[in-house]
């Protein structure tokens, strides 16, 4: 009898530290239902025991009980955990879908381009309309117009690069349409766009395409890339869209010293991220169409051995007149020169310092060789003329005062020692009709030189506006003025130029 009330009063006292029946039912109410209320309260209220054996019963029923409040109790301290653990899920279930950009809809290819237009006044006020022909700004070929609203270009780009990653893939494609001057000019030597070709096949088919190629990024090595089609040339400081120039206008050794695209195969590796090679099987020199059975060959190497110092060096070699026989090889031979033996090698070379985020500097030198022409056509009609070849120079500076604003500044000098690329093999865009430089007389070894300052600011990353003061000058007075029969040794022009542009990337 003495055990049973010591373990009677040992579990009232567990009840006691537990808390009353009735406060934890109150505290556990509002999850618990109403029939365990119920049955609880009714146990608490139940009359003190006047037996023994109601003394047993009653410890029976505190046994129950306390077994009920001990599971509940488990209960409740178990439920924070579980509400920690479900709330994630709960919340992952209710999060929003993420929002789609335009980028990631095209996913590894980009869209992109641009719009430029410029206004330009040339200071010798020099007619540019029938029948003379006389352009706006003589020896410049992408922004020869004077006193109209003009568009200067306007480019779509569609680009997917090659890359070891599987779910890019080891194919690309690049393909880039014009329309405007600019791509006019650089498609106008192409002799699929004129002549026998053009009238059998109805247009000039690539008169607005800039390039289109296929790529392959070969598992060799870092990559060896090959690329199939038509493409810009590696040559030269600068490039067809004035927007990627720190100048706006051209360069006299982009236009008349090197070549502006070319059709055929590159490939191209890179030793690390400092050092590549590129070689090359074109056509030659701005022709989808080839015009002779020769092909020209040629390299690109691309360096930056220091953070701010790079260098390029290219070289193209090949035949590059028109398919036929031209004359005999010398005077006293009556042996043909097949065109395909006759070669034009040209070399190219540029290097650029950037000693911070301020300044930068680049310098560009060309040499071009090779080509033979008719010796005298009134005394000489079948002998060829010794090669013919043609050098300069440029020099560019460029400083960044703000993220927005910079100013850049660049000299060349151009020798063209037998008139080859400025006189005899530029048409009417480049230069002026024979009847102009009859009145001027013989252009001994014509030189060239000018000097350009451009200032641009960035009003956002798609808008940029320029204005640009050039001064152009030459030993010979080849530069127009209205209708006179001569002109003057020095032209002066400036230009203001707003340019557009997009691209898919940055799109939301």
């Amino acid at each position: 009898m003495k055990k049973t009330y010591g373990v009677c009063f040992g579990l009232l006292a567990l009840g006691l530290a537990l808390g009353s029946p009735a406060s934890m039912v109150a505290a556990g109410s509002g999850s618990g239902s109403g029939s365990e209320t119920s049955t609880t309260t009714e146990a608490v209220a139940t009359p003190a025991a006047s037996s023994p054996s109601d003394l047993d019963r009653r410890i029976d029923a505190l046994e129950t009980e306390l077994l009920e409040l001990k599971t509940e109790l488990a209960a409740k301290k178990a439920e924070p955990a579980a509400a920690v653990v479900a709330a994630p899920a709960v919340a992952a279930q209710d999060k929003p879908a993420d929002k789609i950009s335009v980028a990631s809809l095209f996913g590894p290819t980009s869209v992109s381009g641009f719009v430029d237009g410029y206004y330009q006044v040339n200071f010798n006020h020099p007619n540019q309309g029938a029948p003379n022909f006389y352009p706006g700004a003589g020896f410049r070929a992408f922004d020869f117009r004077d006193k109209s609203l003009n568009l200067n270009m306007a480019e779509l780009i569609v680009d997917k690069a090659p890359a070891a990653d599987s779910a890019i893939g080891r194919t690309g494609y690049h393909v880039s349409l014009g329309f405007g001057d600019g791509i006019n000019v650089t498609n106008f030597f192409d002799p699929g766009n004129h002549g026998a070709f053009t009238s059998a096949y109805g247009g000039a088919y690539s008169q607005y395409l800039k390039e289109a190629y296929g790529s392959y990024l070969a598992p060799v090595g870092k990559g060896l890339q090959f690329d199939v089609g038509k493409f810009v040339t590696p040559m030269g400081a600068e490039v067809i869209e004035s927007k990627d120039n720190w100048n706006y206008s051209r360069s006299l050794l982009f236009t008349y010293a090197i070549p502006l695209y070319h059709f055929g195969v590159r490939a191209k590796y890179a030793f690390n991220d400092k050092y590549s090679v590129t070689g090359f099987v074109v056509n030659g020199w701005n022709n989808v169409v080839d015009n002779n059975s020769g092909k020209t060959y040629g390299f690109s190497f691309t360096g930056a051995p220091s953070k701010p110092w790079s260098y390029a060096i290219n070289y193209l070699a090949g035949p590059e007149t028109t398919q036929g026989t031209i004359g005999n090889k010398s005077a006293s031979s009556n042996v043909p020169a097949s065109v395909d033996g006759i070669w034009r090698q040209t070399w190219d070379a540029m290097l650029m310092y950037t000693p911070n985020t301020q300044w930068s500097f680049m310098a560009n030198y060309d040499y071009g060789r090779g080509d033979r022409t008719i010796l005298n056509a009134a005394t000489n009609p079948n002998t060829l003329s010794p090669p013919v070849y043609w050098t300069g120079g440029a020099a560019y500076a460029k400083y960044s005062p703000t993220a927005n604003d910079y100013l850049a500044a660049r000299y060349e000098y151009f020798y063209d020692h037998d008139g080859f690329t400025t006189i005899t093999s530029i048409p009417v865009l480049g230069t002026f009709p024979a009847s102009f430089f009859n009145a001027i007389g013989n252009l001994n070894k014509p030189h060239y030189q000018e000097i350009t300052a451009t200032y641009q600011h960035t009003f956002a990353s798609y808008l940029l506006g320029r204005f640009e003061y050039r001064h152009d000058w030459s030993q010979f007075p080849v530069y127009a003025v209205s209708t006179f029969p001569r002109g003057k040794k020095f032209q002066d022009t400036i230009a203001l130029s707003v340019i557009l542009l997009f691209d898919s990337r940055n799109a939301k």
